[in-house]
């Protein structure tokens, strides 16, 4: 692919996700070519990398697809010469000292931008997210603060970050002098830091103590980071005593987030904490109906045939996000191809998800059977030793464990005695790269998943 053609992916991108969220995140990223299926993309940091492939990894891949290009995944880099992300300048044709900017703006230019596509409209309710919908629609209201903090918790792909976008958008349209901020708790630490490095931990502390509302997402990040743990206590204290709004997620309950401070677990706890249980059947198919309504639009040539949906809501169960993955592979293969979309083709393009969705292996099994495979304790695959006999069957058995299971990597990183995810990521990371350079680990994790999937 030639610069110029992904100059027209990109703009393609935009009109997808706007202007705002382009020039934010993806306009400093540069695209490196592709090889071998994968898309290569540097970042100017890997804070970006990560938000660029959580919130626009799928869309990248599907503009990429539409293009002719035969790629399955995009592989991100850091390059500490790209420029940073700058948020987007409105354009204005009065003079620039005539009016200081609106303290609402000031507000939103802490956080992440918000993403339209997370409406309430656009949220399918099932009788797993019902309380969590009804609960964010109240807070969304902007009416008395009934119930603070509102604690939305629950596996990857339940619905969180796509109801926190929601409450933002719809408190800024109800409310527009309100300053809502919306960020990840990865997002707050790093402002932290950088307040502590330009020395202006007061600038800080008065930027995020004078906002209205303030929403955390994945607030399990900052668990075990006691200097952010220390500022969020004092920031959540200041805010809740002026009566501003707070929502916070996270991946698991409060009570269960390993290395969060006792205090911050207890205030969390004070407000509303709900649970967004795993999807059922009927709440799958819902998502699945809406989405191929959106997507009857970009493709009005192309056919589903009955059945396919049900076929899809039955068979991938592990979360809404691979579910939309799925489809949007499905929608993309058939118009390249010009076939209609029946369950063969299903069959077929989603051949990798469908053994996925069909795995029953659990980390306790991968553990097993990598600790006979290397003569290693199970004790000590997770226990604390660092020899090299023993960090590499467990690099292993990590690896082994994201790729064929759907465990989370917090999950995962707690089933080898309770480590963090960061970890887990190196583990994967590290065996990824070996396997393509050491015929001796690409062997034993062939013969090992072998035995696993028999």
């Amino acid at each position: 692919m030639t610069n110029d053609e992904w100059g027209s992916v990109c703009r393609d991108i935009q009109n997808s996700i706007g202007e705002n969220n382009f020039v934010t995140w993806i306009k400093p990223m540069t695209y490196n070519g592709l090889r071998e299926g994968v898309a290569h993309i540097s970042a100017p940091t890997s804070f970006v990398a990560d938000w660029v492939s959580r919130n626009f990894g799928d869309e990248i891949l599907h503009q990429l697809a539409r293009s002719g290009a035969d790629v399955d995944r995009l592989e991100f880099s850091i390059d500490a010469t790209a420029p940073a992300p700058q948020p987007v300048e409105k354009k204005t044709s009065a003079p620039a000292a005539k009016k200081p900017a609106a303290p609402a703006r000031a507000g939103e230019g802490l956080g992440a931008p918000i993403d339209n596509r997370f409406t309430f409209d656009s949220f399918v309710v099932g009788k797993p997210n019902e309380l969590a919908h009804a609960a964010a629609r109240r807070v969304a209201e902007g009416g008395p603060v009934t119930f603070n903090p509102l604690f939305l918790y629950g596996g990857v792909g339940l619905g969180k970050t796509h109801l926190m976008h929601a409450i933002a958008s719809e408190l800024r349209a109800r409310s527009p002098e309100k300053r809502v901020v919306y960020l990840s708790a990865e997002q707050f630490m790093y402002r932290f830091v950088q307040a502590l490095r330009e020395r202006d931990t007061m600038g800080f502390k008065e930027l995020f103590r004078s906002v209205d509302v303030l929403m955390v997402d994945d607030v399990q990040f900052i668990a075990g980071k006691d200097s952010t743990q220390e500022e969020f206590f004092h920031t959540f204290n200041a805010l809740v005593d002026q009566n501003k709004q707070i929502i916070i997620s996270a991946d698991r309950a409060p009570g269960e987030i390993k290395d969060l401070e006792d205090r911050i677990k207890s205030r969390l706890q004070c407000g509303l904490v709900v649970d967004l249980h795993p999807t059922d059947y009927e709440l799958r198919l819902g998502v699945l109906q809406q989405k191929v309504e959106q997507y009857r639009k970009q493709y009005p040539e192309l056919v589903i045939c009955s059945g396919v949906l049900e076929f899809l809501a039955h068979r991938i169960s592990t979360n809404v996000r691979v579910l939309e993955g799925a489809l949007t592979r499905l929608f993309a293969f058939a118009s390249l191809v010009g076939k209609e979309i029946n369950l063969d083709l299903a069959q077929d393009c989603l051949a990798d998800i469908l053994r996925a969705s069909d795995r029953k292996v659990t980390v306790e099994e991968i553990q097993r059977r990598v600790g006979e495979h290397f003569n290693v304790r199970l004790s000590d695959l997770i226990g604390p030793k660092r020899t090299r006999t023993i960090a590499r069957p467990r690099q292993i058995a990590m690896y082994l464990a994201k790729q064929m299971t759907s465990r989370s990597l917090p999950e995962i990183g707690r089933r080898f005695g309770g480590r963090d995810h960061t970890t887990v990521m190196h583990a994967v990371k590290r065996i990824d790269e070996l396997r393509g350079l050491d015929n001796q680990i690409a062997e034993d994790l062939e013969l090992l998943r072998r035995m696993l999937e028999a």
